[in-house]
């Protein structure tokens, strides 16, 4: 992982990206032996406008389990009601 500060994922070389795919698929690894979810959700906010509250990049990778909301058609564009359902 990169030790500069930038505020986005569009701010990162392409080196950086590929690292950072790479420890996505680690972490999914370590989750997958120890927790054994159903699926998961990435995401990346970037701006305020998009729900970004602190300035430096981090993604969330967020296991999901079966059940764990009712109805979770339309992932993560949940966040805008109108697209949730498709």
């Amino acid at each position: 992982m990169p030790f500069r500060h930038f505020e986005n994922y569009f701010d990162a070389t392409k080196e950086e990206k590929t690292a950072f795919i790479e420890l996505i698929d680690k972490a999914k690894d370590f989750l997958d032996k120890k927790f054994h979810p159903d699926g998961y959700n990435i995401g990346i906010n970037i701006g305020k406008s998009a729900g970004q509250t602190v300035m430096h990049l981090h993604i969330h990778l967020i296991p999901r389990y079966k059940g764990d909301m009712e109805n979770p058609e339309g992932g993560v564009r949940g966040v805008i009601p109108e697209k949730q359902k498709y």
